[in-house]
């Protein structure tokens, strides 16, 4: 997954909002989570050593699982819609007149 792009979680397990819990059996019908991407990775190192004793049967593997970090943006409630992105637009610059006025 490329890093600043974005991911829609649907399977959500449980909201809660102060007092309000809504827990899913077992997830939560409409709701939904907006993630950002923000760094891929490996995990540490996982040695795995296999030995059978007497047998002079040994092997030694290591394994590092793959990760991307994720930024939560917004968690939507069933019925509720994502809020629509806000555009930016630069500033004009000001003109400067040549006289300095």
């Amino acid at each position: 997954m490329a890093e600043g792009s974005t991911v829609e979680l649907d399977r959500v397990l449980l909201i809660a909002d102060g007092d309000n819990i809504t827990v899913g059996k077992p997830v939560i019908d409409g709701a939904k989570v907006l993630a950002t991407a923000k760094q891929n990775g490996k995990g540490k190192k996982v040695i795995v050593f296999k030995y059978k004793p007497k047998v002079r049967y040994r092997r030694k593997i290591g394994h590092r699982q793959l990760y991307t970090r994720l930024s939560i943006d917004n968690i939507l409630a069933p019925g509720m819609e994502a809020p629509k992105p806000v555009k930016r637009t630069r500033r004009k610059k000001k003109e400067v007149k040549a006289d300095g006025a």
